[in-house]
């Protein structure tokens, strides 16, 4: 994306004055020019300027009052401040009130040049310091983990071919299959490694938050906003925008969304003039998107600008092959996190993980390895150091040898009832039976019946 140019506005009462300045930047810049305070205001609301060149003796509204409004309302405009003549005292008031330089009307041309573009950077380094507070996410250990499995290869090659199209991406799957991850490598893949990556989860968002976060707000535009702030999408200028779980968004934000991307420019809150910015959109939902235009909870058109190219994540339990990969990725992360030494998964307890349903994808895969390595005190995490839930999903269904779907069901409540007793009472038969209120003969037939004393044996670690 080719940069635009900067805008600089000129306020100085003096036409010649106004003239030479236009004549020595206007090649660099987007000039502008007015020739007083009162002028100057109403262009500061309506155009996005970047940096002012001020007088400081106007007629009306000084110039250290504009330096005021500005600092207050626009707080990233980089005020040069310019006056006729050499006061030491005017030049420390005119930095003290947060003017970037003082010159006088005697300037070089070339000194004039090299100012005003050291003022346009350091803009860029404030918008940048933004921009990477607005990443909080540490990118050296938030990537996409590409197993062994067909559905993920087959990602990562249509990742390959579509990475550095400026179309619009929809990622869909399901909550913690990775969403976000895929988001960073398509960005990653684009070229753009250099370029800003913000992420907006929506659903996090509280909804009257929602559109000052996306779209930025003007000082005084609701109550609390105390000062200028850019939103998401000017941060992600001349990068990626990635929007997750962008069904949960508001309906009349969704008209502002799509505007954003069909025209290529926004609207603070509070604000009137457009703002011109250019980024890559990605977006990314677990909803049933086609079923939310159906029931009028999501805009068609806006369906259609965003679907573009879809891609579907699977879940965890349709990749099974690549769990042994991700659970030495999370291994290592937490390994180091915790500066522990595991070093590694017993062959059977990566079975027992693949056999998992993972009802919460790779977030649930993660959020297990970190428990483990963070409670374990040996070399290799076994069976036993599982929860009991993945233990009972090994256990095959009783329905598998002719019996009724019913008492199949009654059979895996039981079995699980029975174990969770056991575990409570510190893996005692007899005082599992008092807890139950059974007698003990009852409790060793359901035991045998249920398949659940060698089962309670490999978790009790016996």
């Amino acid at each position: 994306m080719t940069p635009k140019l900067k805008t600089l506005l000129i306020v100085d009462d003096d036409e010649g004055m106004r003239d030479t300045l236009t004549a020595i930047l206007k090649r660099e810049y987007r000039v502008l020019r007015v020739a007083s305070g009162e002028a100057a205001l109403p262009v500061l609301n309506k155009e996005d300027v970047d940096l002012l060149l001020l007088d400081v003796r106007l007629p009306g509204i000084s110039g250290f009052e504009v330096l005021r409004i500005v600092k207050e309302n626009y707080s990233l405009i980089e005020v040069i401040m310019i006056s006729a003549i050499q006061e030491i005292e005017t030049a420390v008031q005119a930095m003290k009130h947060g003017a970037y330089h003082y010159i006088t009307k005697e300037f070089d041309y070339d000194q004039l040049r090299s100012l005003v573009r050291n003022a346009a950077e350091r803009q860029d380094l404030n918008r940048q310091v933004l921009t990477l507070s607005a990443q909080v996410a540490d990118q050296s250990e938030r990537e996409f983990i590409v197993g062994p499995s067909k559905n993920t290869r087959d990602i990562v090659d249509l990742v390959h071919k579509v990475a550095k199209l400026s179309a619009t991406i929809l990622i869909l799957g399901e909550s913690g299959t990775g969403k976000e991850l895929l988001a960073r490598l398509i960005h990653k893949e684009s070229g753009g490694a250099e370029a800003p990556f913000i992420a907006v989860n929506l659903a996090a968002i509280p909804r009257e938050l929602t559109e000052s976060t996306l779209f930025g707000h003007e000082r005084g535009a609701f109550t609390g906003a105390h000062r200028q702030q850019l939103g998401k999408f000017e941060l992600a200028s001349n990068g990626t925008l990635f929007l997750d779980e962008i069904g949960d968004l508001r309906l009349d934000l969704q008209a502002k969304l799509l505007r954003a991307i069909q025209e290529g420019e926004i609207e603070r809150v509070g604000g009137s003039k457009p703002i011109k910015t250019e980024f890559r959109l990605i977006a990314a939902t677990n909803v049933d998107l086609e079923k939310a235009v159906k029931d009028g909870r999501f805009r068609e058109d806006l369906y259609y600008r965003i679907n573009v190219i879809p891609i579907k994540l699977p879940p965890l339990r349709d990749r099974s092959e690549d769990v042994p990969q991700l659970a030495e990725f999370f291994l290592r992360r937490y390994n180091a996190r915790f500066h522990k030494s595991v070093r590694g998964i017993s062959d059977s307890t990566i079975a027992m993980l693949k056999r998992y349903w993972w009802p919460g994808n790779i977030r649930e895969l993660e959020n297990l390895v970190e428990r483990l390595v963070a409670m374990s005190d040996k070399d290799f995490v076994s069976e036993e150091d599982l929860p009991l839930e993945f233990h009972f999903a090994q256990l095959e269904p009783r329905g598998a040898h002719g019996d009724s779907l019913f008492e199949d069901a009654t059979n895996t409540f039981e079995r699980n009832f029975v174990l969770r007793s056991l575990e409570k009472c510190g893996w005692n038969v007899t005082a599992t039976a008092e807890y139950l209120g059974i007698p003990l003969s009852t409790l060793k037939y359901k035991m045998d019946k249920l398949d659940v004393r060698q089962l309670a044996r490999r978790l009790r670690g016996a």
